[in-house]
């Protein structure tokens, strides 16, 4: 390995793992009423597109982070706490102003992250039926669709993700948001995005992300994204 890539490499494993261990809140249990939920996997099934050892950062550390920052933040609004996040995120202007901030933070987190692990799997498959058929009436087909994403998602400042949301009319669109904005904060609903903050893939890619964005195609689940685009055009679709 020449040495300048080696040093870089080196540079940004260590940044990366002071990152890792900075939030104090990782690896604590969730007390509140949002909780992590399982990876519906094992973290090495998504292997060799996304290795176990990011997996398992990402949802024991990362996600679980914006588990427990947003039960932090409404343990002292118990009417808030109690209602469902698509709506609390739907209706950021009605959440207090001095927690609103890191609502917003960790709840999108939370929102993102649930959706993320349920439109992957081992096997990937293809989209069939009325999602396919959606695919190519609002997105230009299969490859057309992938490229448009990649493309949003490579374009992407910084951190953020990149989506398809699905209308209840069953319309289809490719949108960006940054860090963890999700479309629900206006009221949309997700049919799956790709997370493109830098700990979804370093370990594997380093700054490649291009590389990453074309190897996930590998693990999207179409069978359980087919399901949510059901549930979306009968308004059944939370996160």
């Amino acid at each position: 390995m020449p040495t300048l890539n080696r040093r870089g490499f080196i540079a940004g494993a260590a940044a990366l793992s002071t990152y890792v261990i900075a939030d104090r809140s990782w690896g604590q249990a969730a007390q509140g009423p949002f909780e992590l939920p399982p990876l519906p996997y094992a973290a090495d099934a998504l292997e060799p597109h996304i290795d176990a050892r990011t997996m398992e950062l990402h949802h024991d550390r990362h996600h679980a982070s914006y588990v427990n920052n947003l039960n932090e933040a409404v343990s002292d609004h118990s009417e808030l706490a109690r209602r469902p996040l698509e709506e609390i995120l739907a209706n950021l202007n009605d959440v207090p102003e001095s927690i609103r901030t890191k609502v917003r933070n960790n709840g999108g987190g939370h929102a993102n992250h649930t959706m993320f692990w349920q439109v992957m799997g081992p096997g990937g498959g293809e989209p069939q039926g009325e999602l396919r058929n959606a695919i190519e009436r609002d997105l230009g087909g299969m490859e057309q669709m992938q490229q448009t994403f990649n493309d949003a998602a490579s374009g992407v400042f910084g951190s953020g993700w990149a989506f398809v949301t699905a209308a209840k009319d069953g319309r289809l669109a490719i949108v960006t948001r940054p860090n963890q904005d999700t479309p629900l904060m206006g009221g949309e609903r997700v049919l799956f995005g790709n997370d493109v903050w830098e700990h979804a893939y370093y370990l594997k890619y380093q700054n490649r992300r291009g590389e990453y964005l074309k190897s996930w195609w590998n693990v999207a689940n179409w069978n359980a994204i087919g399901e949510r685009y059901g549930r979306a055009k009968v308004g059944m679709l939370e996160l």
